[in-house]
C-alpha cells in the first residue's frame, strides 16, 4: 500500500477513566470537548472492554491481542520494578507496523514490567519457574536497583523506535522518568512527599507529580512533528486520571467534583494539544486516532472527590477491579475521516484485544502467524460496513483473577461477589463451590437480576464457551465445575 494511503495511527490510553467520564457517554459536569469533538467528528462504541479490570494485563492485551492471562500474571498487577511481562519474541502493536515501514513511540505509562538489573547483576524472568511478579514493599522501593544501567525488555525492544515515560503508575516508584532504555537521572533519594496513595521508593532531584502529563504531552506533540513525513504510529498513555490526582493549576478547579474529575480534564486537554499538532503537521484527516482507557474508574477513594454528582462508571455496576461492568467496560472514540463515518455509535461487545488486528487491517501491516489470537479486526464496525460475529465471545478478568463470558446477550461470572474492590469481594467458583452469577445484560446491563439459579443450561453453554476459550487450566480457570445440564 503506498506510503499516502496508509493512515497514521494514534492511540490514546487513558489510566482509570471510567465509561461516564466523557461528555460524549452523558457526563454533564466535566468539560471533554476535545474528545466530544473526536466523537462527533467519528464513532463511539457503546460496549467495549478492556480484557482486565486492572492495569497492567489490560495494557498487555492492547499491545498484543492476547489474553493477559495465557502468560504468567494470573491476578493484580505489576509494581513499578516489576519484571518484563511481554514475551521477547511476542509481536505487538508496535512491532507489526514497525516491520511495515511506520516509525513508531510509546509516551506515558508502560506498566509492563522492565528487565531492572538489580545491585547483584541479576535481571528478575518473568517467565522464570518460582520468579515473584508482584514485589512487596521493601523490595519495590528501589534501593537494590542499579539505575546507572539500562533496563531491558522495554518498549524499544518491543517494536518502538522512540519511548519516554515511567515504569508503572504515578503512585509507584521510581519516581523518575524513563528515556528509551534508561532513567533520566538517577533515583537516589527517598521521595520528599508522598501524595495520596504514593508508594514509598525513590525519585530524582526536581520531580513533580504534576509536570508529568504535560512533559509527556511535549514529548509526543515534538516526536509528532519529527515523523510527520512518513506513516507513523503514537501510543499516547497518560497518567490521568489514576490515583493520586495531581492536576496541574490550569485545570485545577475546572469541575468543581474536585482533582479526580479535573484530571479527566487534563487528559482531553492532552488530546487536544495531540490532534492540533496532527492538524498543524497537515495530517489529521490522514490519520486513525483513537481514544479509550485500560480499565474502569474506582469509585471508593472520598479523597479524589464527588462520585455521587458524576459517575464516573456511568450506569454500570462496580468499579475498577471488579467483575461487573463498571470494573472493564470502557469508552472508545475513533476518527478517521473518509472511512469512518461522522456521529456514529456502534454497539457489539469488543476488546482491546481487538485493537491489534483493527490496526493492521486499516494499514495493510501483515500479522505474524498466530499472533493475536485473542483479537478480531474491528473496522467493519467502525466503518459502518459490519458488525461483531454474533458467536464471538470476549473474556472479563478481575483483579483477583476471576473470569467472567460475555456470549450474545448472556454474562457469567463464575464467582460469588464482585472479585475487586468493592464488597462483598465474594469468593471464585470451585468444585466444591461452583456457585456463580449470570445476567442478561441486554435486558438487564444493571445486572440487577441474577439468573443462574433458574437458568443452568446458559450456565453450562457459557461455561463450555469460556473452557474452549481459555483452553488450559493453566491459565487459571478452573475446569472441574459441575455445571452439565442435566438430561
Amino acid at each position: 500500500m503506498p506510503d499516502r494511503d496508509r493512515p497514521n495511527v494514534v492511540v490514546i490510553v487513558a489510566d482509570d477513566l471510567g465509561w461516564g467520564d466523557l461528555g460524549c457517554y452523558g457526563a454533564e459536569r466535566i468539560p471533554t470537548p476535545n474528545v466530544d469533538r473526536l466523537a462527533a467528528e467519528g464513532v463511539r462504541l457503546t460496549d467495549c472492554h478492556t480484557s482486565s479490570a486492572v492495569c497492567t494485563p489490560s495494557r498487555y492485551s492492547i499491545l498484543t491481542g492476547r489474553y493477559a492471562w495465557r502468560g504468567p500474571l494470573k491476578r493484580e498487577v505489576l509494581m513499578g520494578h516489576g519484571p518484563a511481562l511481554i514475551e521477547p519474541d511476542r509481536p505487538t502493536l508496535a512491532s507489526v507496523l514497525k516491520a511495515d515501514g511506520y516509525a513508531t513511540a510509546a509516551v506515558g505509562k508502560w506498566h509492563l514490567g522492565l528487565g531492572w538489573r538489580w545491585r547483584d547483576g541479576s535481571v528478575l524472568d518473568a517467565f522464570a519457574p518460582g520468579t515473584e511478579l508482584v514485589a512487596p514493599p521493601e523490595v519495590d522501593f528501589g534501593a537494590d536497583v542499579d539505575y546507572t544501567a539500562p533496563f531491558a525488555g522495554g518498549p524499544t525492544e518491543l517494536g518502538f523506535d522512540r519511548f519516554f515515560g515511567i515504569a508503572g503508575s504515578l503512585d509507584m516508584p521510581p519516581y523518575c522518568f524513563l528515556d528509551q532504555d534508561r532513567t533520566v537521572g538517577v533515583p537516589d533519594r527517598a521521595k520528599p512527599e508522598y501524595v495520596t496513595s504514593q508508594r514509598p521508593g525513590l525519585t530524582v532531584d526536581g520531580w513533580r507529580d504534576d509536570e508529568v502529563d504535560v512533559r509527556f504531552t511535549r514529548e509526543a506533540c515534538g516526536w509528532l512533528r519529527e515523523v510527520a513525513d512518513r506513516p507513523f504510529l503514537l501510543y499516547l498513555t497518560p497518567a490521568a486520571p489514576h490515583r493520586p490526582c495531581v492536576p496541574p493549576e490550569f485545570v485545577r478547579g475546572r469541575t468543581g467534583l474536585g482533582d479526580r474529575a479535573d484530571a479527566v480534564c487534563l487528559v482531553d486537554w492532552m488530546v487536544g494539544e495531540v490532534v492540533r499538532t496532527l492538524a498543524e503537521t497537515g495530517v489529521l484527516d490522514r490519520t486513525l486516532v483513537m481514544v479509550t482507557s485500560d480499565n474502569g474508574a474506582p469509585t471508593c477513594f472520598p479523597e479524589d472527590g464527588d462520585v455521587v454528582t458524576h459517575r464516573p462508571n456511568g450506569p454500570w455496576r462496580g468499579q475498577k477491579a471488579d467483575i461487573w461492568e463498571g470494573g472493564h467496560r470502557a469508552p472508545f472514540v475513533a476518527r478517521w475521516p473518509g472511512h469512518i463515518p461522522a456521529g456514529t455509535r456502534a454497539g457489539g461487545a469488543v476488546c482491546l484485544t481487538d485493537l491489534l488486528p483493527t490496526v493492521a487491517a486499516a494499514t495493510g501491516a501483515p500479522v505474524p502467524a498466530g499472533a493475536a489470537e485473542d483479537g478480531i479486526d474491528l473496522l467493519p464496525l467502525l466503518t459502518g460496513t459490519g458488525g461483531v460475529p454474533a458467536d464471538r465471545p470476549v473474556v472479563h478478568h478481575s483483579w483477583l483473577g476471576w473470569f467472567a463470558v460475555r456470549y450474545g446477550p448472556w454474562k457469567a461470572v463464575f464467582g460469588r461477589g464482585s472479585g475487586g474492590f468493592t464488597d462483598p469481594v465474594g469468593t471464585p467458583s470451585t468444585a466444591d463451590a461452583p456457585d456463580g452469577q449470570l445476567y442478561d445484560v441486554t435486558a438487564d446491563p444493571a445486572e440487577s437480576y441474577d439468573l443462574w439459579a433458574e437458568r443452568p443450561d446458559v450456565v453450562a453453554e457459557l461455561y463450555r464457551v469460556l473452557r474452549d476459550t481459555v483452553a488450559d487450566p493453566a491459565h487459571g480457570l478452573p475446569f472441574d465445575l459441575p455445571l452439565a445440564v442435566p438430561r
